[in-house]
């Protein structure tokens, strides 16, 4: 009643019976839903996901020479690469150093829920996991088809409670743009500031940076991190 829409055509529509609802429609439900802006982009894309055509998974684990060639001149901005399931595709060299001896860093969920070391590395562990288990949320939804995505649901799954928690929630509102502080076994506290880059060129990667205050005790404890590693180093697909 209050989306302007019978009974009937709504439970067809929770049915799967119909699938192919309007903007206006959708756009009634997410406000009947009491949606935010994220959560009724990702509503839309449900809707359209059945008439779409995504890459073959296998596909999202190149990156592009020049994208990291541009990583590796940033000499204290840690960045890397990641696909839709957050594995890690590619990291410069100073994200090398921050992440470096931690088990499970192939993927960020892995690293976050299955290796008890995380909550001593991100010193805001429940707000950085938790978002990133909404950003998984939202793209198990819409790109169902992936079994390598609902593998690591699964292991996740079977492996974590606190998964289990957050995925319960139903969230899908990831973060493009936040304070992320990391805390280093031998420098210490890592203070930054996280941007998320969609990757035109790749559908589904995404490029993620952390810059550090200039002068600040970070970007020292950056600077004594990286002295005398190796550069920019790509990993296996």
């Amino acid at each position: 009643m209050l989306a302007g829409i019978s009974i009937d055509y709504y439970t067809r529509l929770e049915q799967g019976r119909e699938r192919s609802p309007s903007d206006q429609v959708l756009d009634a439900l997410a406000v009947v839903f009491q949606l935010g802006h994220e959560a009724t982009e990702h509503l839309h894309e449900l809707a359209r996901a059945k008439h779409s055509r995504r890459r073959p998974a296998s596909q999202d684990h190149v990156v592009d020479s020049r994208l990291l060639r541009l990583m590796d001149g940033w000499t204290l901005a840690p960045a890397y690469v990641v696909n839709r399931r957050l594995d890690v595709l590619a990291k410069n060299k100073v994200a090398v150093a921050l992440y470096e001896g931690l088990q499970h860093s192939d993927n960020l969920l892995r690293l976050a829920l299955l290796n008890p070391v995380a909550r001593d590395f991100y010193l805001d562990w429940e707000h950085d996991t938790s978002s990133k288990v909404a950003h998984l949320r939202a793209n198990a939804g819409m790109d169902g088809g992936d079994p390598f995505l609902q593998e690591l649901i699964d292991e996740l799954s079977d492996g974590s409670e606190d998964f289990r928690r957050m995925w319960d929630r139903y969230d899908v509102q990831g973060r493009t743009r936040a304070p992320v502080r990391f805390h280093h076994h031998r420098v210490g506290d890592v203070i930054t500031d996280m941007e998320v880059f969609s990757i035109d060129s790749a559908p589904g990667q995404k490029l993620i940076v952390f810059q550090v205050e200039p002068g600040s005790p970070s970007e020292r404890a950056l600077a004594r991190l990286i002295t005398g590693r190796g550069s920019f180093t790509a990993l296996p697909g």
